[in-house]
């Protein structure tokens, strides 16, 4: 009969979130299928359990997938565990899983750690309706053109990003959504220097052009509004630029303040104010 492969959530950071129920799952199988294997040593020594590792991450997936899955239908139980979060979850994990289901080995989730779940919970943006689109693409054109692909979406969106990439991609973001559109900065979740700062992507991009990021960053955007959403506020907001232009503001002052006290696109409001000039 063959074995049973368990995806084991470990600490995002902090070392206290490792459920009894993960942890005794790490301490019954016969062996840990590990993204690094020196990581996840650290977990095991604080746990007090002493367990056989392979290492199963993106670059031997096939070859240490076929070499699991020989063992599981042999009869061996395994935990595939990531260096942190919940395995599969943008994680080649999932060609693990996959592999497992194709052959009719159990796959069995315990409940835990995700760093996307935290950051969502967190950010401050609806939470009804999601989607994660993982970490972007390193190459520029590729990420540009993902980002065009989800100009529409009006659910709130999950990206990873390293500190290195950040500026670059936050950058990307306010070229794709605008400016103005809110953004949750979750940055070290559960460790000791946890952050979350909720802005704008322009002030994202303000504020970390001058303040080198540091540490893993989770960010939180807001979807775009539907159609007759967003054309009913920039109406608001054009009626409240023709009250300051009256009080004396000129057109790109009152857009301005316009824009800022009703959180709308400069942009797409200057534009409109524009044309109704124009057709006046």
């Amino acid at each position: 009969m063959a074995g049973t492969l368990y995806l084991v959530p470990t600490p995002i950071g902090n070392l206290g979130d490792i459920s009894p129920r993960a942890a005794d799952t790490l301490a019954q199988v016969d062996f840990i299928a590990a993204e690094d294997t020196r990581v996840s040593m650290k977990l095991l020594n604080h746990l007090g359990i002493k367990k056989p590792m392979v290492s199963y991450y993106r670059h031997n997936t096939d070859a240490a997938g076929r070499s699991i899955l020989a063992r599981l239908l042999e009869g061996q139980s395994a935990a595939l565990v990531t260096d942190a979060g919940t395995p599969a979850v943008s994680d080649p994990g999932e060609d693990l899983v996959a592999l497992c289901a194709q052959a009719g080995v159990e796959v069995i989730a315990i409940p835990g750690p995700c760093a996307l779940v935290t950051a969502l919970s967190v950010s401050g943006l609806p939470t009804g309706r999601f989607t994660f689109e993982g970490f972007l693409a390193m190459n520029k054109k590729n990420r540009r053109a993902h980002l065009a692909q989800l100009q529409g979406e009006s659910r709130t969106m999950i990206f990873y990003e390293a500190p290195h990439k950040l500026t670059a991609t936050l950058a990307d973001l306010a070229a794709a959504f605008g400016q103005d559109r809110r953004v949750s900065l979750c940055r070290e979740l559960t460790k000791l220097h946890e952050e979350v700062r909720r802005t704008t992507l322009g002030e994202a991009c303000r504020w970390y052009g001058e303040n080198p990021p540091k540490g893993e960053f989770v960010l939180v955007v807001e979807g775009a509004p539907a159609e007759e959403e967003k054309a009913a506020a920039l109406e608001d907001g054009l009626g409240r630029v023709l009250e300051l232009r009256e009080d004396g503001a000129s057109l790109r002052d009152a857009v301005r303040q316009a824009a800022k006290e009703l959180s709308l696109s400069r942009s797409a409001l200057y534009d409109l104010a524009l044309s109704q000039r124009e057709e006046a």
